[in-house]
């Protein structure tokens, strides 16, 4: 994959770095395939770099300031059809325009400092001279970084003011100002992976803004910086994405402008919780060369910023190593003021494979290395602790170092200390985000859910290292075990984004005893695996309650599980499930008969109650072309029912085993497919003997609503509707033609609804296919 990263500093070379080590992109070196555009338009907007991206074959823009993205880079290329990986123009307002941010947050009820905004100088004065307590004063637009000022008097404050809106030291930048409360606290840089729905934040950095060791002297664009931030706790992060991250990234969407690329939040943690000191549309510089090494190295950047330019952020691997990262950053001599340039900068034969030199203001002249700007040189190391990492990058350090270059000493100071304080202390495994605690609580909350699947063979009692079963006690003779196992794939990202966790344990029952059955087994027992980064002890409980609620359906026992807290492998709020049944059956009817099946057999469905649980990663894309979130009324529901759309969705996946196992255990069944991944076109045949084949009528039962909006909304053609989703139908039988009457009195009895849907076909007569979909065109349109 081709991909033009526009810009030139530090952060740019790490972004290269790590776009380098895509497997998209052939190996290439970082260095390899560089091109120099000049990033200043020449003619119409940016009309140098699109020429060049389409005369590159360009796949992917990657904006690594933020001028560019203020000024409309994004919709440049996507009127050619290039994918740009970063937001709009009216997206990067969220930086572009102090007040945008601030009224923006204050729409959406994220936390910030209280304050106002002006356009008069006059009105502007009045306010900090009647002002009680600190403030800042911030230039509405783009200053290069400068615009902030802090004052420690009136008189300062008064001063800085006519500096912004009379003298516009910063141009029309300072047209407008804003005036805030000063926060107190610890500052962290949180840089936050969006696709306008999903957000996943890397690992909390603290960088260093002033000159000097000790946080003194003149602010700069950051001499150093670490990740993970000690401070920023799991329970911070959870709080951070839960009422900052996420509610900005819906917030966008939701006012029009879906925010696609890199959200840098620069959060103050006050003492009265998390609050967003600014938000900028961009990767950070230093905190972009200290949190990209961190990105697991199975991880590729190239196809995760791909995936949010498309909309699928969550269907691709984000994962970070269990190290940290410390940068320290070599400035020319006077840097930020007037500083030197042309230093001969040594070129070290090797560095250690887990340092890195990111250049921020070199340059060749006459073949030789020299410094060009103010942060010329950025070193970053990953190690197991920050002790080691800090070792490490200063040691590099001195091997780049050239004629005057200034430097930090004392980086990540705060994380020393800190951590040298937890040690005095002692720690526990609470400190790091398990709770054992959590985990009995847990147990004794499920317990009633748990004894309530009590079944012959099994006491389905909590406590033991093993589960129990007693075959002969559930009266076997010769049984054959049947073992499933499944989970509810992307299904899980609806129910943690409206946190409505009481049905998706049915959906991972119903995965793994459906496909038992076509066996022609009854599921017996059932175990679960539920992990997460930190135990919500309420939301696991909803999620068990669900699962036991299956298995009474279903008739099989909840005999055990795992409760797994892994901070640091998922994100906090997140969880997965997965869950294992083993059934039985008499050696005498497992199914399927393959020798019995002829053509002639009758097909016959039964219906599903929706999507299930295949195929979410379309759906949630649809749900995003539609310009929708899972909080939106549900479009393909009545309003009256008031339903969201996200709710809908959660329509438990159906369970067919009581009203299936009579018709088994009489024989009357030769096969059985569950409608899964793969729709009719891949799972029917898993169950037929290959010489024959299958007709199926889609006029034969109608097409539920939601697959008709799904289809309508995602533009998706009537056979890729068929092999991905169930489109209405949750299990296919095949009976004899003489049987299917009576199979559906029987299964009629138990309450369910049977569509005569097909037949078994000759495959040689029917041109070699498996399944034949017929009428898709009649029963589902164009």
């Amino acid at each position: 994959m081709n991909v033009l990263l526009v810009g030139s500093g530090g952060r740019e070379h790490a972004i290269a770095w790590a776009l380098a080590k895509s497997k998209r992109n052939g190996g290439t070196a970082c260095a390899a395939n560089v091109v120099n555009v000049p990033i200043q338009p020449v003619g119409p907007l940016f009309s140098n770099l699109v020429g060049f991206a389409v005369e590159n074959n360009v796949e992917l823009v990657v904006a690594g300031p933020e001028q560019p993205l203020v000024e409309g880079i994004h919709a440049a290329f996507r009127k050619v059809g290039i994918a740009c990986f970063g937001p709009s123009k009216e997206a990067a307002r969220i930086e572009g325009s102090k007040a945008f941010s601030k009224e923006f947050m204050a729409r959406h009820h994220i936390p910030t400092a209280a304050y106002k905004t002006f356009t008069k100088f006059e009105d502007a004065k009045a306010y900090i001279e009647a002002f009680k307590g600190s403030f800042v004063i911030k230039a509405d637009g783009l200053a290069a970084g400068k615009g902030v000022l802090l004052p420690e008097t009136v008189a300062e404050g008064i001063e800085g003011l006519k500096s912004i809106m009379v003298d516009s030291i910063f141009g029309s930048a300072g047209a407008e100002v804003v005036i805030e409360e000063r926060m107190t606290g610890e500052e962290v840089s949180i840089l936050a992976l969006s696709d306008g729905y999903t957000v996943i934040p890397f690992p909390a950095a603290q960088d260093h803004k002033r000159a000097y060791d000790g946080d003194k002297g003149p602010n700069t664009g950051g001499m150093g910086a670490y990740a993970p931030a000690p401070v920023y706790t799991s329970d911070l992060a959870a709080e951070v994405k839960r009422t900052i991250l996420q509610p900005a990234i819906d917030g966008m969407r939701r006012d029009g402008f879906p925010f696609v690329g890199v959200l840098f939040a620069g959060l103050m943690l006050t003492p009265t919780g998390p609050k967003v000191v600014e938000f900028n549309c961009r990767f950070g510089d230093p905190e972009t060369q200290t949190v990209l090494p961190l990105l697991d190295d199975h991880c590729d950047l190239a196809e995760i910023m791909l995936a949010c330019t498309q909309g699928r952020l969550d269907a691709v691997p984000v994962a970070f190593k269990r190290q940290v990262a410390v940068t320290v950053v070599g400035a020319a001599k006077g840097y930020p003021g007037t500083y030197e340039k042309g230093k001969t900068i040594p070129v070290p034969p090797s560095i250690d494979a887990n340092t890195h030199i990111f250049h921020a203001g070199t340059a060749l002249k006459d073949g030789k290395l020299v410094s060009s700007g103010g942060r010329v040189l950025a070193v970053t190391a990953t190690a197991a602790t920050i002790p080691e990492a800090l070792i490490n990058a200063y040691k590099t350090l001195d091997l780049v170092k050239f004629e005057g270059m200034e430097y930090r000493i004392d980086i990540a100071h705060r994380a020393v200390k800190l951590l040298e304080t937890r040690a005095k202390t002692g720690t526990t495994y609470a400190d790091a985000g398990v709770s054992i605690d959590a985990g009995n609580l847990l147990v004794e909350k499920i317990k009633p859910f748990v004894k309530a699947t009590r079944r012959s063979g099994a006491d389905a009692d909590l406590g033991g290292f093993g589960g129990l079963f007693d075959l002969k006690a559930a009266g076997y003779k010769d049984p054959i075990l049947v073992s499933g196992t499944d989970g509810v794939g992307t299904k899980l990202k609806i129910a943690q984004a409206i946190r409505k966790h009481d049905t998706i344990g049915i959906d991972l029952v119903a995965m793994s005893v459906n496909d038992v059955i076509v066996q022609g087994a009854e599921p017996l027992f059932f175990l679960d695996y539920y992990a997460s980064s930190k135990l919500e002890v309420d939301v696991a409980k909803d999620v068990v309650a669900g699962i036991a609620q299956g298995c009474s359906e279903s008739g099989c026992a909840l005999i055990g599980g795992e409760t797994a807290e892994m901070p640091g492998i998922y994100q906090h709020g997140d969880y997965d499930l997965a869950g294992f049944v083993v059934g039985a059956v008499e050696r005498d009817q497992v199914l399927p008969r393959m020798d019995k099946i002829v053509p002639g057999d009758v097909l016959l469905g039964l219906p599903s109650s929706g999507v299930h649980s295949n195929g979410f990663s379309l759906v949630r894309h649809v749900v995003a072309l539609a310009g929708l979130d899972f909080a939106s009324a549900c479009p393909f529901e009545p309003p009256k029912t008031g339903q969201t759309l996200g709710e809908a969705l959660l329509t438990p996946t159906r369970l067919y085993i009581k009203q299936l196992l009579p018709v088994v255990r009489k024989g009357l069944v030769k096969s059985m497919s569950h409608i899964t991944g793969g729709g009719f076109i891949d799972n029917v045949p898993r169950t037929l003997p290959g010489h024959v084949g299958v007709e199926i009528d889609a006029t034969a039962w109608p097409l539920l609503p939601v697959f008709r909006w799904v289809k309508s909304a995602g533009g998706i053609a009537n056979l890729e509707l068929a092999r991905t989703f169930n489109c209405g139908i949750g299990m296919v039988l095949v009976v004899a033609a003489s049987d299917a009457a009576e199979v559906t009195k029987m299964l009629q009895s138990e309450g369910e609804t049977v569509y005569s849907i097909g037949k078994v076909v000759d495959r040689a007569a029917n041109d070699g296919l498996e399944v034949k979909m017929l009428n898709m065109e009649t029963a589902w349109g164009n």
